[in-house]
C-alpha cells in the first residue's frame, strides 16, 4: 500500500478509507462479521477509518470502536457529527457549539478512545454561523479530544469561506473535505477539487461506486432496489430520465471495463483515487466479499485511452443525476430561487 499526504497536515493515509456506514443496522448486522472485515482492511494496509455518529444511530461508532481494541494507534480515525441524533429534541444535531461540546463526548464514548484523529462537520448548515462551528472545535482541538477538523459535502464557495474566517478569526482550519466522487457524479472536477487543492486540503470522496450503480448491480433490463435502507430511493428511480442517463452509463462503463481486463469496481474506484486531486476514496463494504473486490483497485492505473473513453460517456464536471451531489440541497430549493 502506497500511502500518500493528508493535505499539509504531515499524516500520510492509504488511498482507500475503510468506511463504516453499512456496519451496523443500516447494512450488516452481524458485529462480529463487521469487525472480521474492518480487520481485514487494517491487514491489508488500510490505515484510515471514517465513520459517523448518525450511522445505525451509533451502532456504527461502537461496532468500529471494538474492532480498533488493541488497533488504536495504527489507525487514523474519522468521525462526523451533524445529522439529527434525535427525531424529537431540534438541538441533538447541527453544527451549534451547545451540540458539538455534548456530541463529540458521546462519539469518544462510543469509539472507546481518548481522541479523534478528525473530527468532521457533516454538513454545512445555512442557518449556523462557521465560526460558531469552528469556535467549538478549535477548543477541542486545543483541549486534545481532536487532532484535525474536515468538513463534508461543502461547495467551493463554502470551503472558502470557512477558510478565510478561521484565518481572519484565528481559528483552526479544516484541513480536508469530504465530497461525493464517482465516474457518475462528476461535478466536484469543476469547483469543489481545484478549490480544495489551493487551500492544501486533502480531499476524502466518498461513494466512487456512485451508490453501487458501479458494482454491477445496475445494469439495463434490472429492477433493484437501493442496497441500503439509508440510501435515498429518489436516486434509484429508473422511472425517471436522469436515473436512465446513469443507466446506460454504466452498461457502457461494463463494456470499457471488461474491454480493459477490470471489473467495474476496480474500473471505478482508480478512476478516484488516480485524480491528483482526490487524497483517499470511502469504500464502504458490507460484506468480506465487497471488501475484497474493492482492494485490488490501489494497483491499478488507468491508461489514456481508457480515461478519454470515461470521459466521452460522462463529461469532465457532469453529475448525470443532481440528486447525487450532497451540497446545493437548500441554495436549490424553490423558496430560495423564486420570490
Amino acid at each position: 500500500m502506497q500511502y500518500r499526504p493528508l493535505g499539509r497536515t504531515g499524516v500520510q493515509v492509504s488511498p482507500l478509507c475503510l468506511g463504516a456506514m453499512m456496519f451496523g443496522p443500516w447494512g450488516n448486522e452481524d458485529e462480529a462479521d463487521s469487525v472480521r472485515i474492518i480487520h481485514r482492511a487494517l491487514d491489508a494496509g488500510i490505515n484510515f477509518v471514517d465513520t459517523a455518529d448518525v450511522y445505525s444511530a451509533g451502532v456504527s461508532e461502537e461496532i468500529v470502536g471494538k474492532a480498533l481494541k488493541g488497533r488504536r494507534e495504527d489507525v487514523f480515525l474519522a468521525t462526523k457529527f451533524f445529522m439529527p441524533m434525535s427525531q424529537d429534541d431540534p438541538n441533538q444535531r447541527g453544527g451549534s457549539r451547545r451540540w458539538i461540546i455534548r456530541e463529540v463526548e458521546n462519539s469518544l464514548r462510543r469509539l472507546g478512545t481518548d481522541h479523534i484523529d478528525l473530527y468532521q462537520v457533516h454538513r454545512p448548515s445555512p442557518d449556523t454561523d462557521v465560526a460558531e462551528t469552528l469556535g467549538a472545535l478549535s477548543d477541542l482541538v486545543h483541549q486534545g479530544k481532536v487532532r484535525y477538523i474536515g468538513s463534508s459535502s461543502y461547495s467551493g464557495s463554502q470551503i472558502v469561506e470557512a477558510q478565510w474566517t478561521s484565518r481572519e478569526r484565528h481559528l483552526e482550519r479544516y484541513v480536508t473535505e469530504q465530497p461525493p466522487y464517482s465516474i457518475l457524479v462528476r461535478g466536484i472536477e469543476e469547483d469543489v477539487l481545484p478549490t480544495a487543492r489551493r487551500h492544501g486540503m486533502g480531499t476524502l470522496t466518498y461513494s466512487p461506486l456512485a451508490g453501487g450503480w458501479l458494482s454491477g448491480r445496475y445494469r439495463k433490463d434490472t429492477s433493484a432496489a437501493p442496497a441500503s435502507a439509508a440510501r435515498p430511493r429518489a436516486r434509484f428511480d429508473m422511472d425517471t430520465a436522469a436515473n436512465q442517463r446513469k443507466l446506460e452509463a454504466a452498461e457502457q462503463l461494463a463494456q470499457l471495463a471488461e474491454k480493459a481486463g477490470l471489473t467495474l469496481i476496480e474500473l471505478a474506484v482508480a478512476f478516484v483515487i488516480n485524480h491528483p486531486g482526490v487524497t483517499s476514496a470511502i469504500i464502504g463494504p458490507r460484506t468480506m466479499t465487497q471488501l475484497e473486490a474493492f482492494l485490488p483497485a490501489v494497483d491499478v492505473t488507468l491508461p489514456s485511452d481508457v480515461l478519454d473513453r470515461i470521459d466521452e460517456i460522462v463529461t469532465p464536471g457532469v453529475t448525470l443525476n443532481p440528486a447525487d451531489n450532497s451540497y446545493g440541497d437548500f441554495e436549490l430549493r424553490t423558496d430560495q430561487r423564486r420570490r
